[in-house]
């Protein structure tokens, strides 16, 4: 292997994130010792992980960034801003797209833009590391030298709302779909905790061992941290290209091979579960179009079933080819928030919400990715994902599913407690509701 010289200069690479340096993987662990080093050396770091996935275009390329520099708004934005650019954007920056607001409580101050530019950027492929920039042999040593040091992964929770709450609340949203206010709407709960040494870095490769999904991701942002699981993209971008691919449909695996067929083909024949994923499959088609060449959005697949670790999901793809000269912002504008995560129509729907819910969703349902000097990106949607801060010592998660008329609230609740069992397992904390 080629060794260089490490310095901040060298972090710089002019060209659309191309990895020139390779380098034999170190350890199975490597990727753990990575994150526990860049944690005490960066003020931001970024973990992407597909798992391997047959994901149609793809699951998250394996990544790795680390930095120091927080962007601007406007550097974000900008896309003569040639860097790089790693981070979130929280679901309440709905309020900057739309006239809308988010007055419920908040369990953590969260912005609704966190973005930073990488010193160091790698990736994963088989056994090689690849690397923007050579890395000298201290780079190694340091990363080979760390030993663990065992923080709890364990933290007491409790549910903002008690299932009975719940239960009226889905009557509320089918009082308000026969009023014609709302068809369907993602309505979601949330649950708090609070801890005195929570590991973030133990529970997002704990979560990795109990459920490896196509978009795992961790980030930190000083003390802020996302721990993510979530199994749906949001947008890509490849090139002239846009895909969206909004999930819509669960059931549980089977603990049998005999029954995983039978519920994957009860969700496929399920007429609730088509309805709705249609429903937002449409919608997604009618974003994609406002930044898109005239007659170019197609649905690639519709209904697609995929197996997860726990669940079986109906996975649609819909994708276009972009109007020359969109910027990154003007696809957000047009697309933000993500309809699988509101319901529709997405604007009423989004005011309904803010009256339904019992907490501000922060980051929450909104979305997590790169985007490349190219103007190139991938995001994912943040859910089965835990929200943290280390200074404050609180985190919290939230899950929610497709409310419609046919929905059997008993039966929403119980794909709720599905949604975020592998959560509750890796936090292994005490429910109080």
């Amino acid at each position: 292997m080629k060794r260089g010289i490490l310095t901040n200069s060298s972090f710089f690479c002019p060209t659309m994130m191309d990895f020139p340096f390779s380098y034999s993987l170190p350890s199975p662990i490597f990727n753990q010792k990575l994150t526990t080093w860049a944690h005490a050396h960066f003020r931001f770091l970024a973990l992407f992980q597909g798992n391997d996935y047959q994901y149609p275009e793809e699951p998250f390329a394996d990544f790795f960034f680390a930095g120091n520099q927080e962007l601007t708004e406007n550097e974000i934005w900008d896309k003569s801003v040639q860097k790089v650019k790693v981070g979130i954007i929280g679901y309440d920056f709905k309020n900057q797209i739309e006239q809308l607001e988010s007055s419920n409580p908040a369990w953590l101050p969260l912005p609704d833009l966190c973005f930073f530019t990488p010193e160091i950027s790698l990736k994963f492929e088989g056994d090689l590391v690849k690397s923007r920039t050579e890395l000298p042999d201290d780079f190694w040593k340091q990363i080979e030298s760390i030993e663990f040091t065992e923080y709890s992964t364990e933290c007491n929770f409790r549910a903002l709302i008690t299932s009975q709450e719940y239960l009226e609340k889905v009557k509320k949203i089918q009082d308000l779909i026969i009023e014609g206010e709302t068809y369907e709407m993602n309505f979601c709960q949330a649950f708090e905790g609070q801890f005195e040494n929570w590991d973030p870095i133990g529970a997002f490769f704990k979560l990795q061992k109990a459920s490896p999904m196509p978009f795992s991701a961790l980030f930190k942002a000083r003390e802020k941290w996302l721990v993510s699981a979530s199994p749906e993209r949001f947008l890509k971008k490849k090139g002239s290209k846009l895909i969206g691919q909004p999930i819509k449909g669960t059931i549980r695996r089977g603990s049998t091979p005999e029954e995983d067929i039978v519920n994957r083909s009860i969700l496929i024949e399920s007429e609730k579960e088509r309805a709705e994923n249609l429903m937002i499959t449409d919608l997604t088609r009618n974003d994609l179009s406002k930044v898109s060449k005239v007659a170019s959005v197609k649905v690639d697949e519709l209904f697609g079933i995929y197996s997860l670790p726990r669940v079986f999901q109906m996975i649609t793809t819909v994708s276009s080819e972009l109007k020359e000269n969109v910027s990154f912002k003007e696809i957000i504008q047009a697309t933000f928030p993500m309809g699988s995560m509101t319901g529709a129509p997405k604007i009423r729907t989004m005011k309904l919400i803010e009256e339904l819910e019992s907490f501000k969703r922060g980051w929450f349902s909104g979305a997590f990715g790169w985007i490349d000097e190219a103007g190139d990106f991938d995001f994912s949607v943040i859910i089965r994902s835990i929200i943290a801060d280390q200074k404050a010592k609180k985190l919290y998660f939230a899950v929610g599913s497709a409310i419609t008329i046919d929905s059997d609230a008993s039966k929403e609740y119980e794909e709720c407690e599905l949604k975020s069992q592998a959560i509750r397992e890796i936090l292994h904390g005490r429910s109080d509701s």
